[in-house]
């Protein structure tokens, strides 16, 4: 009764046991430099940094230009000697005064440099942005393409184990096999079903944010293509840790950012102190009846006395701007150097795991038409059968596992270096 009911369990699960997995979606090949380009030029985030980028060089047009002229107008609005409204003959009286502020102390010029690092700190901000999305465009890339290639494994293995099936339910209906190795041959099938459904799931994810890195509004499935011959030859040789970290000190964005923001708040305390003294006023007042002559024309002259407030709050303030952005600027400057030191480890660590691994799949590949042949000839056990199928699988994900393992060090490499020194493509 138990065999008659796990062997009912497993029909159900498999409906017929014998039906090949759905066709694969139409896929459009990706290569990696496309990749790039349309990323660079879609991407919504980059899209959006862009806009930063110009809101803050508007920024510096804006520091630079004049205070604008006040003009004031006076008019009587009853004359009770001529009896007129708003009288504007010359009987009447109308006051007029122009003015002009004069920014001192090079207070333009100094927000003209405030507002010029800043459009430095938000374009190297977009640099730094466009380092770290094309570092997950590449890692994505990457590893959809070796999960790819574990998938034709699993495609390949449950088409074969299917045949297989098929034969020996088969041969069981006509009682030359026992249930309990039918049993098995569909539980082995469920297993690699799933973890090929496993998979899958995994790709989606990885599809999904490809499309969403390359602004791809469809349900395109990619199937990236890579330079294996490239992959193969990536190295180390000729770099050293320390030259590494050297050039991340010297190129990161993100530390260019950074030391833009030092000099940012350095040219603010300039300007801060250029603050604490007053602007100077110039103008010119007329008054045609109102004063101790007619049509009096003065030159006037305006500041505030800079008695009590001297801008010193905000001078400390500034001062202490620039003490917490060195701060933060050397502690960015020790994390990039970490990153590098421990990126550069990984990767050689990957590297060397590589390069001693034996690649070689291929006898596996040529017993596999074997194998099927012996096992239906009962040369073979189900368990030697099984084992085979097991070991075959196992070795080739974790040989694509370790490969994605080694490109995805490299690149991590290159992102903290801020450089793509390591390429394939």
């Amino acid at each position: 009764m138990g065999r008659i009911f796990w062997l009912g369990f497993l029909l159900l699960v498999h409906g017929s046991g014998l039906v090949q997995a759905a066709a694969p979606l139409d896929t459009v090949r990706l290569l990696l430099p496309e990749a790039e380009q349309r990323f660079v030029e879609r991407n919504l985030s980059l899209v959006a940094q862009r806009y930063n980028v110009s809101a803050a060089e508007a920024q510096i047009l804006q520091a630079r230009l004049w205070d604008n002229p006040t003009v004031y107008l006076e008019q009587n609005t009853y004359n009770p000697q001529t009896g007129r409204v708003l009288d504007v003959t010359r009987s009447g009286n109308s006051i007029v005064q122009v003015q002009q502020l004069f920014a001192l102390a090079g207070r333009r010029r100094a927000a003209a440099n405030v507002a010029r690092q800043n459009a430095l700190v938000e374009q190297f901000t977009f640099e730094d942005l466009l380092r770290t999305l094309r570092y997950q465009l590449r890692t994505t890339f990457y590893d959809l393409h070796f999960q790819q290639r574990t998938l034709g494994l699993y495609d390949e293995e449950i088409r074969s184990l299917l045949r297989t099936v098929g034969q020996y339910q088969s041969q069981y209906d006509k009682g030359n096999v026992a249930l309990k190795e039918v049993i098995r041959l569909k539980a082995f099938l469920f297993q690699l079903e799933n973890e090929r459904q496993s998979l899958r799931a995994t790709m989606a994810a990885a599809q999904a944010d490809l499309r969403v890195l390359l602004h791809d509004e469809g349900a395109t499935v990619y199937r990236p293509v890579v330079n294996d011959a490239g992959l193969r030859g990536l190295s180390l040789a000729g770099y050293s840790a320390a030259q590494l970290a050297d050039s991340a000190q010297a190129g990161r964005a993100d530390l260019k950012a950074r030391q833009a923001a030092v000099e940012q708040q350095t040219q603010n305390v300039r300007l801060q102190r250029a603050l604490a003294t007053p602007d100077l006023a110039l103008g010119y007042a007329y008054d045609r009846a109102g004063n101790y002559i007619q049509n009096y024309n003065a030159l006037t002259v305006g500041m505030a006395v800079p008695l009590f407030n001297r801008n010193q709050g905000n001078i400390r303030t500034a001062q202490a701007l620039v003490q917490g952005s060195q701060a933060e600027l050397g502690q960015q400057v020790l994390l990039a150097r970490s990153q590098v030191a421990q990126a550069y480890e990984l990767a050689d660590q990957a590297d060397r795991l590589y390069q001693r691994t034996d690649r070689d799949t291929e006898a596996f590949e040529r017993l596999m038409t074997g194998i099927e042949q012996s096992y239906a000839k009962r040369n073979l056990t189900i368990v030697e059968f099984l084992d085979f199928y097991e070991s075959y699988k196992t070795n080739v994900v974790q040989l694509n596992q370790l490969r994605a393992a080694r490109v995805r060090a490299f690149e991590q490499l290159n992102f903290a270096v801020g450089r793509f020194l390591f390429r394939a493509e």
